[in-house]
Formats: C-alpha cells, sequence, structure tokens
C-alpha cells in the first residue's frame, strides 16, 4: 500500500498519463512523430525528484515543475508534453488509477482475513458459549457461531469494494472546465475525435468507464464514496475486536501472545489485547475520514475550487494506509487467536440454571 501512495507511483503515473495522451493525439492525427513518443517512454521511470522541485520552486506549480523535468530528459518530446491537458488531467487521473490500486489490494487483504475466520469458525462451530445481549448473559451460541457474525460483517464490506471496483470511471480527457475546448481546438471542431481521444486514453490506462461530465475534476463524491467503503471495513473490524477485547477479560478468548511478550511494565500477570486495540484506534480515525470527504465535495464551488486539493493528499492515502494495518493486523490476531474451552464451559455452567427459566416458561404456557 504505500508503494501505492509512493512519490514514486504519483510521478511515473503522470509520465504514463502524458504518453498516454500523446500516443492518442497521434493516432487521431496531430503532427506527433514516433520519436517523441519513444523518447517520452525510455524515461516513464527515472523521475528526477530533485530537478522537478527545482522547477516548481521557480514556477511555484507542481504539474509544470514535473513538465519541464521530463522535457529535459525526453528534449525531442518537450513541445507535446501535456499537449491540450490541464493539471486535473494528470492530478486527478492518478488519484483515480490509486483509489483503484488501493481497493484492489483491500479487496485482496479481505479474502485472507476472511479465509483464516473460516477456519477458526469451523474449527469451533461445535463449542457452545454464552450469548450476550446488553452485555448480559442470554441464550446459548458457539464460538464458531459468533466467528460467523465478523465474517458477515467484512463480506458485505468485500461486496461494497468489488462494487466500487467495477463501477470506478477514469477522469478522462476533460480539458479545463469539462467542455473539451482546448481539444476541440486542437482537432479542428472535430468532436468524434475528442470523444475518441476520451476512449483511447482511459483504455490505455485500464479503464472502460470514464466519468460522463466533470468541471475540472471528478466529482469529489466519489472520494466520499470510496472512504465510506474504508470506513465500513473500520466499523467491522472495531466490532469484531471489541468482542475479542470483551472476550479477553472473561478469559475466553486471547489474540496472540508471544512468548518474550510483555503485558504490562508493572503488572507481569497482565495479557492486553494490545492489537485488537491498535485496531479500535486506527478504526476510530478511518471512521471519522467521510466526513472530511462530505465537506470537501459539499463546498466545490461550480467547476472547481482548490481547497480541496490539501484535505485530500491526506485522507486519501491515509485512510488507504490505515485499513492496510487494519487488515494486516486482523489476519495476524484471527490466525493466532487462542480460545480456553474450560473458561468458557465453566461460564455456561455458571449460567445454565438461569437459562433453564425460559424452557419452563414455554413449557407452562
Amino acid at each position: 500500500m504505500s508503494a501505492i501512495w509512493s512519490p514514486a507511483m504519483k510521478f511515473t503515473t503522470w509520465r504514463k498519463l502524458w504518453l498516454a495522451l500523446a500516443t492518442a493525439e497521434q493516432e487521431l492525427g496531430l503532427q506527433i512523430t514516433d520519436e517523441q513518443l519513444d523518447q517520452m517512454r525510455s524515461h516513464l521511470y527515472d523521475v528526477d525528484f530533485a530537478k522537478a522541485e527545482e522547477y516548481e520552486s521557480k514556477f511555484r506549480h507542481d504539474v509544470m515543475g514535473h513538465v519541464h523535468a521530463f522535457g529535459e530528459v525526453a528534449p525531442l518530446a518537450m513541445p507535446i508534453i501535456h499537449l491540450g491537458a490541464t493539471s486535473c488531467y494528470v492530478g486527478d487521473n492518478t488519484d483515480i488509477i490509486q483509489l483503484k490500486e488501493g481497493l484492489k489490494l483491500v479487496r485482496r487483504k479481505l479474502v485472507q482475513v476472511l479465509a483464516v475466520l473460516r477456519d477458526f469458525a469451523q474449527k469451533y462451530r461445535d463449542l457452545p458459549t454464552l450469548g450476550f445481549t446488553h452485555y448480559q448473559p442470554a441464550q446459548l451460541t458457539t464460538v464458531g457461531k459468533r466467528c460467523t457474525l465478523w465474517m458477515q460483517d467484512l463480506l458485505l464490506d468485500y461486496e461494497r469494494v468489488s462494487y466500487e471496483l467495477e463501477n470506478l470511471p477514469m477522469r478522462g480527457v476533460k480539458g479545463t472546465t469539462g467542455t473539451q475546448a482546448t481539444f476541440l481546438e486542437l482537432f479542428d471542431g472535430d468532436h468524434e475525435k475528442v470523444k475518441l481521444l476520451n476512449q483511447k486514453v482511459c483504455s490505455m490506462m485500464g479503464f472502460d468507464k470514464c466519468i460522463p461530465v466533470s468541471g475540472q475534476t471528478y466529482t469529489r463524491k466519489i472520494d466520499f464514496h470510496i472512504l465510506s467503503v474504508l470506513s465500513g471495513i473500520a466499523q467491522s473490524a472495531y466490532k469484531m475486536c471489541g468482542d475479542i477485547r470483551l472476550l479477553a477479560n472473561l478469559k475466553e478468548v486471547e489474540e496472540p501472545f508471544a512468548k518474550n511478550q510483555i503485558g504490562s511494565s508493572a503488572m507481569a500477570y497482565k495479557r492486553n489485547p494490545m492489537r485488537s486495540e491498535r485496531v479500535c484506534s486506527l478504526a476510530r480515525y478511518i471512521m471519522s475520514l467521510p466526513a472530511g470527504a462530505a465537506n470537501t465535495h459539499a463546498n466545490q464551488w461550480f467547476e472547481r475550487t482548490l481547497d480541496d486539493s490539501a484535505i485530500r493528499r491526506i485522507i486519501l492515502p491515509e485512510g488507504f494506509l490505515a485499513v492496510d494495518v487494519v487488515l494486516n493486523l486482523l489476519q495476524n490476531i484471527a490466525d493466532g487467536m487462542v480460545v480456553w474451552p474450560r473458561v468458557v464451559e465453566k461460564h455456561v455452567m455458571d449460567e445454565l440454571p438461569f437459562m433453564a427459566t425460559e424452557v419452563i416458561l414455554m413449557e407452562c404456557e
């Protein structure tokens, strides 16, 4: 996940987008040579970050800083790099690509967590344990059945992630305010060629769909939808680890506890569920992020305002990075979770006489 949200991923994707645009423009008749494209293609990955930063300091513009840094190593292509495009062509399309790659990784990790939980649920499917409602002893369930509650939540999250992946559109080639006016100029008013340009670029970058209309940016509602999915995963994780923390207090279940692990610097007997606590802490943060995305979307004026930029550079990568850690922790906890059957049985036997009252009441009816 760190690689997906790294500067290297971001700025090499910018170069790939510039190459895709120039390639599509050439295919549709603009005067762009194979030599220019070859030079661009040869320098997709050797980004000189120091040089780009130097240009950015000079121009006070990050995209133009990277245009000039790219142009230094691909001088033949300098006149056609970013031809007809606006900054959001590389910025927004790269964001969408990173969202897509992030979701793909999240989906894979959800499958891994579900597989480990499946094995745990199967193993303890027949071990009776107290159910709790209002955190008071209730009808019996099984340890494995309780695990399926956690699994069901994560399966719903998997389905939501899959939906977003299948329907996530690329921004595409939209121009400065979403009218494609500059590209219409380049292609002498040929609307069909401009439509083809958009389709070709999206296809080259691995997208079947592009957003139907945009301002300068893709609608920030997409960010809200994606962060809401991540929030859902965080909710599921918090629920699961909250249950484990309560069960650890009852000494029925423990998360993995390493051989040399110290539970407390002062109380050596303690076996704190620190991994589950870490999950809950991170989950609480992730669940707060959709509010920032909602406010950002609501406060976009007309075709675009730049107050969306700084917050998105924080909440999008941090949301994915935090969920990545949470899913790693869930897999680790589930894979090494310990159940103490005799403690479970003792708690059941302590409450069994009271549970018999339900049967007595039904017999009296």
